[in-house]
C-alpha cells in the first residue's frame, strides 16, 4: 500500500516509547490528515509505529467534543482517505455504529457527548481531534485511563493556560517523561497553494499574536478581554434556571454556534453545545434531535440575519425565534451583559475565546 504523506506522518510513526503524543500545530499544517493516514495504515497492517509491534486485533477510537462536529469533520476526512487509497471496499463498515473494520482491527468514531462510551469503553489507541475542546477531568482523563497503548491529540495552541500545556506539556512530560510534543506549521505541508501560504503569512504583519499561534504553532495569550468578570465552572448548579438556547449561524469560515443559557441568582451561565463550520440546516435539525431539545417548548433564540434557516428549523418542529438587532444593539448587549457575573462551563472552550 503506497501512501503519500508528509514529515508529520513520519514523526508520529517514529515515536515508540511514549504514552501520549501531542500534535501542536498552526493552521493548515496537515497534522490531522497525516494522523488519519497513520490510522489507515494501522487498520490495514496493524502497525502504529516503527517498534515492530503488530496489532493482530485492537480498537482505535477517534474522539471529538460532540458527534455532529465529529461526523462533518474528521470522520469525513477519514472516509475520503479510505476512498483515495482504494480501501473502502475491503472494509466492513457500519455507518450506524461509526465503525470501520479490517479483520479484528476496528476504528470507531465517538463523540465525547456519548457519556456511556466515554466512561465505559476500553481501547488500545485513542485520538482526540481538536483536543482543546475537551475538558480535562470529565472527558480527557476518562478517555486516557481506559487507553492501553497510545494517545494522540491535536490542536491549535491558542491559550498558554490550557490544560494540554499545564497538565501534559509542563507537568507530565517532565515528571512521567511519557509525553512527546510534535510542533508543525504550514511549512510542513508541501501541498498548500501559493495563495494559501500567502494568506497565512499575512498574519505576520496584520496580527502578530495570531501569527504566533496559527503561523508558528506556538502558545499565545490573547489579551484585551471585553468581559473581565468571567468565571469558569465545571458544571451547572442544579438550582440554575434555564432561560433559553442561543444560536448563531455560520458555514464556511464562521462556525455555527449553539449555547444553553441559564440564570443563577444574579449571574449568567453559558454552556457550549455546538461550535462547528459546514453545518447545513438539516445538520442542525439532526443535532437538535440528538440533544433531545424539546420540540415546540424549549425556546431557541437565533441570529435574525438568517430568516430562511430559522423558518426551516421552525418547520421541523422547534420553537425557534429571531433576535431582532436594532441600532447599537451589539454595544447595548455587551454593556447589558457586563451587569452580570458571567460563568462559562469548562468544556465551552470556543465560547471562552469568543468572550475575549
Amino acid at each position: 500500500m503506497k501512501i503519500k504523506t508528509t514529515n508529520i506522518f513520519e514523526r508520529n510513526f517514529n515515536i515508540c516509547n511514549k504514552k501520549i503524543v501531542i500534535n501542536r500545530g498552526g493552521t493548515r499544517s496537515g497534522k490531522t490528515y497525516n494522523i488519519l493516514l497513520l490510522f489507515a495504515l494501522w487498520l490495514m497492517t496493524g502497525k502504529i509505529d516503527n517498534s515492530g509491534k503488530i496489532f493482530t486485533s485492537g480498537i482505535l477510537h477517534i474522539v471529538r467534543k460532540n458527534s455532529v462536529s465529529l461526523r462533518v469533520s474528521v470522520q469525513r476526512d477519514f472516509e475520503e482517505i479510505l476512498h483515495n487509497l482504494g480501501l473502502w471496499n475491503l472494509l466492513k463498515i457500519n455507518k450506524t455504529d461509526k465503525t470501520y473494520c479490517f479483520g479484528n482491527r476496528i476504528v470507531e468514531f465517538i463523540g465525547a457527548d456519548d457519556e456511556q462510551k466515554l466512561r465505559g469503553v476500553k481501547r488500545d489507541i485513542l485520538y482526540c481531534n481538536e483536543a482543546n475542546e475537551l475538558s480535562y477531568k470529565k472527558e480527557f482523563f476518562q478517555l486516557l485511563i481506559r487507553t492501553k497503548y497510545r494517545v494522540f491529540i491535536d490542536f491549535n495552541p491558542d491559550d498558554v493556560d490550557h490544560w494540554i500545556n499545564q497538565e501534559l506539556e509542563l507537568k507530565r512530560k517532565n515528571i512521567e517523561k511519557d509525553v512527546e510534543v510534535i510542533v508543525s506549521t504550514y511549512k510542513d505541508n508541501p501541498f498548500l497553494s501559493e495563495a494559501e501560504v500567502r494568506e497565512i503569512e499575512i498574519l505576520q504583519k496584520t496580527d502578530p499574536l495570531y501569527w504566533e499561534i496559527y503561523g508558528k504553532g506556538e502558545y499565545g495569550k490573547l489579551q484585551g478581554l471585553i468581559f473581565e468578570n468571567i468565571n469558569i465552572i465545571e458544571k451547572i448548579p442544579e438550582e440554575a434556571e434555564f432561560i433559553c438556547y442561543g444560536m448563531d449561524f455560520g458555514f464556511t469560515n464562521d462556525p455555527t454556534t449553539f449555547l444553553a443559557i441559564y440564570k443563577y441568582n444574579s449571574e449568567l451561565i453559558f454552556d457550549e453545545l455546538l461550535y462547528q463550520t459546514q453545518m447545513t440546516n438539516q445538520d442542525l435539525v439532526n443535532f437538535l434531535k440528538s440533544q433531545n431539545i424539546g420540540k415546540n417548548s424549549e425556546n431557541i433564540r437565533a441570529d435574525s440575519s438568517e430568516p430562511k434557516s430559522i423558518e426551516e428549523i421552525y418547520r421541523a418542529g422547534f420553537n425557534i425565534k429571531p433576535v431582532e438587532k436594532g441600532p447599537d444593539s451589539i454595544m447595548f448587549g455587551i454593556n447589558k451583559m457586563k451587569e452580570f457575573k458571567l460563568n462559562i462551563t469548562s468544556r465551552s472552550i470556543n465560547t471562552i475565546k469568543e468572550f475575549r
